[in-house]
Order: C-alpha cells, then sequence, then structure tokens
C-alpha cells in the first residue's frame, strides 16, 4: 500500500508532504499553527507538540514510513504557511541546522502587501532587534539590531496591493514583515506590524506571507534538493492569479549587492560578494526565527 501524502490537523484541515528523503520530510504547513516549545502554553495550536502526539498514536502515515521521531529544522511564524523541513531523526538535526546557521540554504517567499513600493527590486539590510518591554515585538534598531538581510522584487500589482518575492539571506523574527514595514508595505493581514483588518474576509489565511521554495545540499548525499509549495491557492485569496508569479523579469543585479541567490556546490554564492562578507554574514544568521 502507497504512503499517504498527507495527513489530516484536528480540525481536519490536511498537511501535505511536499518531500521526503531517509533523513528529512517537508510539509506544507498550515497557517495559525505555532512551533512553540513543549511547554507552551497554547498546546491546542501547537504543532511540534502535536506532531509529538502523533508519533505516539501512530497512525497509518506515521506507521507506513515507520517513523519514530520529527522535529522542525528552522521556523515559520503561525501566520505564515508553506514549506517546514523537518529532520527524522535526532543525529540529522546539527546536520541541517548547520546548513540554515550558514547560509547554505536558499529560501523563497511571496507576500502580499498593503500599498505598493516604490522601487521594483531592492535589498534591505536594517538591522533588526527586540522591543524592550514588548515580548515577541521586534524593530529595526540600527544601533543594536542584529545585520539582517532580504532581496525583494515586485511581482505583480493589484488594486493597491502588490505580489512581491523575497529571498531572506539571514533569519532573523519577522524578517520579511520589518522590512517590507520598513519599505511602507506591511504584510497584508499583519497585526502586528500592520492592519489586522486588510486581511481577506472568512476562513483561511489572513497573513500574506508564504513560503514556496527551498534549495540545499542533502548533507549526507550531497545532492542538490529543491523543493517548491503550491502558491495557486495562496495567490487567489489574496486576489491575484498564479499567472502573477510567473511572468517576474529577470532579477537586476545591482553591483554593491548580491544577486538573488542561488545553489552552487551546496553554497549560496556570489562571484560579486568577497569572502569575508560572507564569512560574516554566516556568523551572524540564525537557523530557528521564523518569518
Amino acid at each position: 500500500m502507497a504512503k499517504p501524502d498527507h495527513f489530516a490537523l484536528p480540525d481536519g484541515t490536511p498537511v501535505y508532504i511536499l518531500h521526503e528523503d531517509r533523513a528529512a520530510m517537508a510539509i506544507d504547513k498550515p497557517p495559525g499553527w505555532m512551533l512553540g516549545p513543549d511547554d507552551w502554553e497554547h498546546a491546542d495550536r501547537n504543532l511540534h507538540l502535536l506532531l509529538v502526539d502523533l508519533l505516539k498514536e501512530r497512525p497509518f502515515w506515521v506507521r507506513s514510513r515507520n517513523l519514530r521521531f520529527l522535529r522542525h529544522v528552522h521556523r515559520l511564524d503561525a501566520g505564515t504557511s508553506g514549506i517546514l523541513l523537518l529532520s527524522k531523526s535526532l543525529g540529522a538535526i546539527q546536520s541541517y541546522s548547520k546548513l540554515f546557521a550558514s547560509r547554505e540554504v536558499a529560501k523563497t517567499y511571496l507576500a502580499v502587501t498593503a500599498g505598493v513600493p516604490t522601487r521594483e527590486q531592492w535589498i534591505c539590510r536594517d538591522p533588526l532587534g527586540p522591543v524592550a518591554g514588548d515580548p515577541g515585538r521586534h524593530r529595526v534598531d540600527l544601533k543594536e539590531g542584529k545585520p539582517a538581510e532580504t532581496e525583494f522584487r515586485v511581482l505583480s500589482r493589484q488594486g493597491g496591493r502588490a505580489l512581491i518575492e523575497a529571498h531572506p539571506y539571514t533569519g532573523r523574527t519577522h524578517q520579511i514583515r520589518l522590512h517590507l514595514l520598513a519599505a511602507g508595505c506591511p504584510v497584508v493581514g499583519d497585526d502586528l506590524y500592520g492592519r489586522a483588518d486588510s486581511a481577506p474576509a472568512g476562513p483561511g489565511q489572513k497573513l500574506g506571507l508564504r513560503a514556496v521554495g527551498l534549495s540545499y545540499q542533502d548533507p549526507f548525499l550531497r545532492r542538490p534538493v529543491r523543493i517548491t509549495a503550491p502558491a495557486a491557492d495562496f495567490l487567489s485569496r489574496f486576489g491575484f492569479s498564479e499567472a502573477a508569479s510567473e511572468k517576474s523579469p529577470p532579477a537586476l543585479a545591482p553591483k554593491d549587492v548580491q544577486p538573488l541567490a542561488s545553489i552552487e556546490k551546496g553554497r549560496i554564492t556570489s562571484s560579486r560578494k568577497s569572502a569575508p562578507q560572507s564569512q560574516a554574514r554566516k556568523a551572524n544568521s540564525s537557523s530557528r526565527a521564523g518569518h
């Protein structure tokens, strides 16, 4: 019997398996689920705890794979949907976490913004840090913030909104959301940094942010891995056609910045970036923060 290609959450929402190999599994995380610690108080929306419980209950999708362990390697914010990479063994976590920490993973997001940027393509390097006395909230902090970098490209415009492709080169908490806010166009439905009433009406995803691409070199087999998540439903919900994400022009590469990331021999490289700068960014990135 074939292995199921998805499993169901307690509310019936299907979670599709986008990629699987001997060491890892990538799922299409639905919005509204956090990746909190074991003792997180809102346990009914804790995806990590749910996966732990499912491994104990051993439904058919778990038994068919002989799964004994699943743990997320990186994070997505609760409102963000899309690709979430899971390690299938405790021993593999360190290898995958190292890929994220050393910037050897290329990440692609689609964001829908309230407002249209003034530029077609840009890179934001505003440093980010927490807001003192306001747990969970972050901000641009030019003095004490940690280095952060995101490349953006406008794909389409529709009714005062923009569809934007985002490539975060670092992994700071709320990085994409804060860098778009700094550009004057917060993510639609962002009740923390924008306006909650900008979200689509009715049930479904409220935050206009979805992880649609993940590329890296398999740390064990040394082969390139490219994972994609479908975008049609997300685009339709936020008022864009699927063709909008396919009409993007070739990326321009400004002389003084890194062009769109690419995987080459398992590393994100750029002919315009010197080795010392690249090494400095590796030291400042994080594998556990969400966007």
